[in-house]
């Protein structure tokens, strides 16, 4: 320790700490491990080798003070690798920072071109400088200030960081743009490009390119901003003094946005793309949509008036040739056609078959669209709230189906299919054929009733797996299947002083296997009405999730009436155990919440996008948010959770389970869920985690409302920062805490379509975008902190003891 402090000693005593090369002065030599640091020590620029590369280049990353990965942003010698540690970076006579290397020093190995031509007096007045910004820039001093002749910022290599941008300048033509690594070793330009579209006739897009050809297209979501004037078009990452993120090209073609994440000294990736089969850019060929999350049926498929063109690829499940109208032969130019309604999709591809028209309603569009024969499709937009209108006119590419979000798209069709779909909406609301259609589901859903009682009867009623369902279960991959005496010795008999909790489902207890790994063993109790489907769903649900904030199942047991779940064990039980004990609240510091929070948000945003299966949980709560060694979040508890298709908005269920205090309105009332249930449950966690308190319970002056109500009231005052925990003691960053409030309302918001996604409410509590106001929330006024008070939850639906009408199961 005393030889390390004494060699760390001696490197800051010969460091030589600069940000600033000028002409015939001190030159950056890679044999000295030279670097130059930016004023604040946010950057540094030297030589590295990349991977296991013995080649030299000159690059920027970020200082180690800031990001202890080594995290390069910029290279300048990509293409041209120094094969020794020869290098020499300085400024030449004519001006131009250069890099030399050992017997080529008259020739540069690359160089910043900064001027054609330059006198010696004017060489002596420029000088290159590291800016703290990570910007390398090439100056020259006059009388009016310093002019900047070249800048490392209009030269981009696969990263984007803060303050850079990526689109076009028609003034000084130039193209910003991302090129990824040739590979991990080698930062040579690479396959893939990500740049914006220079030929869009409406509205600007990105795309994502490998080599010409067009790999992935930008859509709508949680973009950076982006500018547009008559001198220059882009986006560009905003500055946060408390959030370092980038935007960066992998050499797979891989486009991230990251997040640094400081306690645990890494990237989190807080979105990716393309990922699966419908990112990628035209995967189901022309006139089709794509539904990424329809897991069962082919995610392809053809809209409406179009068939498929070849239908032995669509039978392959290949849709790459996409779809033709259906009826070539018959006019759809003022022979009696229409428009058909698409609904929620990305907009189709505008390059070049695009026209954008403002401040025209939907009407209007819809008639500027039908006088021109040429016109494929239209779709009325809002920009800066004004209607307008953007038209197609020519096949329809790169179409995704969105679940709660995207714009409906009219595609126009021929007279023939346009009476088939004016039919196929009519035809259930026509008195005559509902009526023996209704009879017909009646009477199939009692053969249906009847074929479960009577396979449920074969079955000898048994509430315990059998053989059959035993090898089903099996089949799920990487799952141990446990002996029931090793968790009998691992719990000394499932005794009450390894006990850790108990709810509707029995019991968890703590246990120790025979290898000495700590495990949490939850055993359904027998008399659970969480019965064999609950645990057959935790089982096959969790065995497929794996992320950092999902508590992991290690595996199970089945044997008789036993029904048992052994998963990681978390030491520091429930989040619900700290913030509402008020000797062990104080233990969560400002800093932990906020990781909690963001670590909570990161986990269902995986079960909602990037989960692959779209999963809703339907039961987030403070007590199934575990905390492990470190007090990192894991949400637990899957039993209720449910798989969502691609194509619902909303899905209804005559079951509804859960929590009060953390259901939504459409939910508790209505049995209707969808990914925006848990966003509302996630707002209850989220401000009962800033105010330390429960969302049901009582609040002195303010008794006849709920936390919900106490906040809303408090926010409309100006004042809610007063239910920031008291047990902080005023240790917290105002800016974030007012951030989480005001996320916390946003999600809570009674309109499910106001409610932000889970990607939203990330982007948003990164602190890189601004938050709108939140509406008035659901549940704000209550006669009394009783559930069974409750307005919005029928009088006969709480109890516990009998099943109701519409059978709530609160737990």
């Amino acid at each position: 320790m005393l030889l390390k402090s004494l060699l760390l000693f001696l490197l800051f005593q010969f460091c030589t700490c600069r940000d600033t090369i000028r002409w015939n002065e001190q030159q950056l030599k890679d044999v000295d491990g030279e670097v130059l640091v930016s004023k604040e020590n946010n950057f540094e620029l030297g030589f590295f080798s990349p991977g296991v590369s013995s080649h030299r280049y000159v690059g920027i990353w970020y200082s180690q003070s800031k990001i202890s990965a080594k995290t390069v942003v910029w290279i300048a010698n990509r293409d041209s690798p120094i094969n020794d540690t020869s290098g020499v970076l300085k400024m030449n006579r004519y001006g131009e920072l250069a890099l030399y290397a050992y017997n080529m020093e008259n020739i540069p190995i690359w160089s910043t071109n900064a001027s054609q031509s330059v006198q010696n007096t004017d060489t002596l007045n420029r000088y290159v400088q590291l800016l703290d910004t990570g910007n390398l820039v090439v100056f020259r001093d006059g009388r009016n200030g310093s002019l900047i002749l070249w800048q490392s910022f209009d030269y981009p290599t696969d990263t984007l960081i803060p303050g850079m941008k990526s689109g076009l300048n028609w003034k000084k033509g130039l193209d910003w743009h991302l090129t990824s690594w040739k590979s991990q070793d080698d930062p040579g330009k690479g396959d893939y490009a990500f740049r914006v579209d220079p030929n869009h006739n409406a509205t600007p897009q990105y795309f994502v390119y490998k080599g010409f050809t067009k790999y992935w297209r930008v859509d709508a979501g949680p973009w950076p901003n982006f500018v547009s004037n008559a001198n220059e078009m882009y986006i560009t990452l905003p500055y946060k003094s408390n959030a370092i993120s980038i935007l960066k090209l992998k050499d797979s073609g891989l486009f991230q946005h990251l997040l640094w994440n400081g306690a645990d000294h890494q990237w989190v990736e807080m979105w990716s793309s393309p990922k699966y089969p419908c990112d990628w850019y035209g995967h189901c060929g022309a006139n089709s949509k794509c539904s990424p999350d329809n897991i069962n049926l082919f995610e392809c498929e053809c809209i409406p008036g179009y068939e498929p063109k070849s239908v032995d690829g669509w039978n392959r499940r290949d849709g790459i040739d996409g779809c033709v109208s259906k009826r070539v032969r018959v006019s759809k130019c003022r022979n009696g056609e229409g428009f058909v309604k698409v609904a929620r999709v990305k907009d189709p591809d505008t390059s070049n078959v695009a026209r954008l028209r403002t401040s025209m309603s939907a009407k209007e569009c819809e008639q500027e669209c039908l006088k021109n024969c040429s016109c494929t499709a239209y779709m009325s937009i809002t920009l800066e709230r004004v209607a307008n209108c953007l038209t197609w006119y020519d096949d329809l590419m790169d179409m995704l189906v969105y679940t709660g979000a995207g714009r409906d798209l009219y595609v126009r069709v021929d007279k023939i299919s346009l009476a088939e779909a004016r039919n196929s909406q009519g035809f259930f609301r026509s008195g005559k054929v509902l009526i023996p259609i209704l009879t017909a589901l009646v009477a199939l859903l009692l053969i249906i009733i009847l074929s479960v009682w009577l396979l449920k009867k074969k079955r000898k009623t048994r509430d315990y797996l059998d053989a059959e369902e035993l090898e089903e279960t099996k089949r799920h991959p990487e799952l141990q299947f446990f002996d029931l005496n090793t968790l009998i010795a691992a719990t000394d008999n499932f005794s009450d002083a390894n006990k850790l909790g108990q709810g509707g489902f029995g019991s968890v207890y703590k246990g120790e296997l025979p290898n000495e790994q700590k495990v949490a063993i939850k055993r359904l109790s027998r008399t659970s009405r969480q019965g064999i489907e609950e645990f057959k769903n935790e089982v096959a649900l969790i065995a497929r999730l794996q992320h950092r904030n999902l508590v992991k199942l290690l595996g199970c047991c089945i044997k008789g009436e036993e029904r048992i779940l052994v998963l990681e064990y978390m030491p520091h039980k429930s989040l619900d155990s700290f913030l509402f004990d008020n000797t062990r609240r104080s233990l969560l510091n400002w800093e932990k919440r906020f990781e909690i929070i963001n670590g909570v948000a990161r986990g269902v945003l995986y079960l909602h996008r990037d989960s692959r299966l779209r999963i809703i949980h339907r039961d987030l709560k403070t007590s199934n948010v575990l905390l492990d060694a470190k007090l990192d979040p894991k949400i637990s508890d899957f039993g209720m959770a449910r798989i969502f298709q691609g194509d619902q908005l909303l899905e209804k269920t005559n079951r509804v389970v859960g929590t009060y205090g953390y259901m939504s309105p459409e939910y508790a009332v209505f049995g209707r869920f969808s990914t925006k249930s848990d966003v509302f449950s996630f707002g209850i966690i989220l401000l009962e985690i800033v105010s330390g308190k429960r969302n049901n319970g009582s609040y002195e002056m303010h008794y006849s409302i709920n936390l919900i109500g106490h906040v809303w009231q408090l926010w409309v005052e100006d004042k809610v920062l007063e239910i920031v925990d008291s047990s902080l003691l005023e240790i917290y960053q105002l800016d974030e805490a007012l951030r989480c409030i005001q996320v916390g309302l946003l999600c809570v918001q009674e309109d499910l379509k106001d409610r932000p996604a889970m990607s939203a409410v990330v982007f948003m509590l990164s602190g890189e975008t601004s938050l709108p106001s939140p509406k008035q929330p659901a549940f704000v006024f209550r006669t009394s902190s009783s559930i069974v008070d409750d307005p919005f939850i029928p009088n006969e639906s709480y109890s516990s003891n009998s099943l109701t009408i519409t059978n709530m199961e609160a737990r």
